[in-house]
């Protein structure tokens, strides 16, 4: 398999050919700058092997350690996460229970000290509204962490053929 630093480079030489395939689908800047964006997320931070410790699990920091049930949960390499779509999926999903997690106790504590008086349907309503007025947004942000995520398999499934076809010869030569 590639190393961490052959994805990077990877996600960085790919970087040229998304920016213009999404310009081209979308005509449309900020979506390209979206896709791109998140495309550089999927492919630094995001991508499939977060469920080992990796360059892109150290990338976290200090909160890093949040994907260590994900790490204990999901086999390195199967589809759960390096599955196309739905390893993107499980880690958007898993990174977006911590998220509502934060939120809660966030509104806990906002609550709590401030006596702001938040109420849940007050950000269900918030959170409802901005998927829905910020669809296509959301969509360019899927995609883009899909595409860093596809490169990473993609790399990871030519480097596995090639060293197959290698073998494969060593034992014909034999």
């Amino acid at each position: 398999m590639p190393s961490g630093k052959s994805h990077d480079r990877i996600t960085l030489w790919l970087l040229p050919g998304v920016l213009t395939g999404a310009f081209m689908l979308t005509i449309d800047v900020p979506l390209t700058i979206i896709v791109s964006i998140s495309f550089l997320i999927g492919g630094f931070m995001m991508g499939p092997d977060l469920d080992i410790q990796s360059i892109q699990y150290r990338r976290w920091g200090p909160v890093r350690w949040i994907w260590s049930p994900y790490q204990m949960m999901v086999k390195h390499r199967s589809p759960w996460s390096h599955g196309p779509v739905i390893g993107t999926l499980v880690r958007v999903v898993y990174l977006g229970i911590w998220i509502g997690l934060f939120m809660v106790l966030g509104v806990l504590a906002v609550n709590h000290f401030w006596q702001a008086q938040l109420s849940w349907s007050m950000l269900e309503t918030t959170l409802m509204s901005l998927f829905a007025r910020y669809g296509k947004q959301w969509l360019a942000l899927l995609a883009g962490l899909e595409l860093g995520a596809l490169s990473h398999y993609t790399s990871d499934w030519l480097a596995s053929m090639i060293k197959k076809k290698k073998r494969k010869r060593r034992h014909q030569k034999k």
